[in-house]
């Protein structure tokens, strides 16, 4: 199978970004244009585009078109725009640190050519969100090439959400892992849970696995805990939207539930994400922000009433599992086990002491009095 091309730039500095619909997967594959701000910011928040790293690259090409609006404009106004832009994109998804760090390193490199022509800095920020996509592609490849070993022929694996090739540059985080070991001549069975409520596992990973040939059965979120039970699984591995200092992971909700059954059941829970998921100014995983999202993608999911009107919802997409209950994470450096603070600042290092956004003297908000999102919309 062809990579996955989930999202790609068209055009020059006055270009647009073209992504694939991942709503309307798998029945339909569909891409569309997005030509303003506006639209990068709906598509991040109603999941067209999802999946930290793609986020990340998504936000960065957003702050190109964002900018197009003061082109030929003087500086002044070129920075006021940068701020503007910034500001907004921030508000989209506040779990996922891949967002507010693309954005940042837009914003620095912008902040670095002050004094130049504005239409050097629009190229050169356009350089940047290619850069970070470019990198995303290496870091998944290098990813697959570290966790693939975790893996042994013959295995059947868990894994939840989607963290393949649609979530990433093309390759996938934990997707990638499991690519790479079936690239390399292991055969695996993929247990896939479907990801309630909206299914990201069914409708997208199920699709990819499928798509490359890969022995995979979908199973629903509930039947984890049999499957463990009955030896179908000797392995579990899921991405994260964000990894704290000491090893704490965000990542989609249920994901914690899975890491508690690993235990009980003695089976290795994995984590697989690039350097730019760990967000280092947070000492630990209560001080990640946890997206609460619209009670009508658990009562009327799909476009389907399935509960009572009033009934009161709790719809958090994320959960946070502790680093205590993973065996190891994967990154583009290397394999962190075991998972702690000290294993983590010495693999990610230099590179991860930028990471994160507080106190950079350039502080992204969601809550910043320039950030105006649109109104909530219903869901897909």
């Amino acid at each position: 199978m062809k990579n996955l091309e989930t999202l790609h730039w068209v055009g020059g500095v006055d270009g647009h970004l073209r992504l694939i619909d991942q709503t309307l997967l798998p029945v339909e594959f569909t891409q569309i244009d997005c030509r303003d701000m506006e639209s990068i910011w709906k598509a991040i928040k109603r999941l067209r585009v999802r999946g930290a790293p793609a986020i990340g690259i998504a936000a960065a090409y957003g702050v190109c078109i964002g900018l197009q609006t003061v082109s030929g404009q003087d500086e002044a106004a070129l920075f006021r725009r940068l701020d503007e832009v910034t500001d907004y994109l921030a508000t989209c998804r506040p779990t996922a640190v891949n967002l507010s760090w693309a954005l940042q390193r837009m914003k620095n490199r912008a902040l670095e050519l002050r004094g130049t022509p504005t239409a050097d800095i629009a190229e050169a920020l356009l350089a940047e969100a290619r850069a970070i996509h470019e990198e995303d592609r290496q870091m998944c490849r290098a990813i697959g090439h570290h966790g693939a070993e975790l893996l042994a022929d013959g295995q059947g694996v868990l894994t939840h959400c989607n963290a393949g090739g649609l979530a990433t540059a093309d390759y996938g985080t934990a997707l990638a892992v499991i690519f790479a070991a079936v690239e390399s001549g292991k055969r695996l069975h993929v247990y896939v849970d479907e990801t309630r409520p909206l299914l990201q596992g069914a409708r997208l990973t199920a699709w990819e696995l499928q798509q490359r040939g890969i022995d995979a059965t979908l199973i629903c979120d509930s039947m984890a805990a049999v499957v463990m039970r009955q030896r179908r699984v000797q392995a579990v591995i899921t991405g994260a939207d964000r990894i704290a200092a000491n090893g704490d992971v965000a990542n989609k909700i249920g994901t914690y539930g899975l890491a508690v059954l690993a235990a009980a059941h003695n089976i290795p829970f994995y984590v697989a994400a690039p350097t730019s998921t760990f967000d280092l100014s947070l000492a630990g995983g209560d001080e990640i922000p946890i997206e609460q999202r619209d009670p009508r993608e658990i009562t009327h999911g799909f476009g389907r009433q399935t509960a009572p009107e009033g009934i009161d919802v709790y719809n958090p997409a994320f959960d946070v599992t502790p680093a205590e209950r993973l065996t190891a994470i994967v990154c583009e450096q290397d394999i962190i086990r075991p998972v702690t603070r000290e294993r983590i600042a010495e693999v990610v290092g230099i590179r991860g002491s930028g990471l994160g956004i507080r106190g950079s003297g350039n502080e992204l908000s969601a809550n910043s009095p320039s950030a105006r999102a649109p109104s909530p919309e219903p869901p897909f």
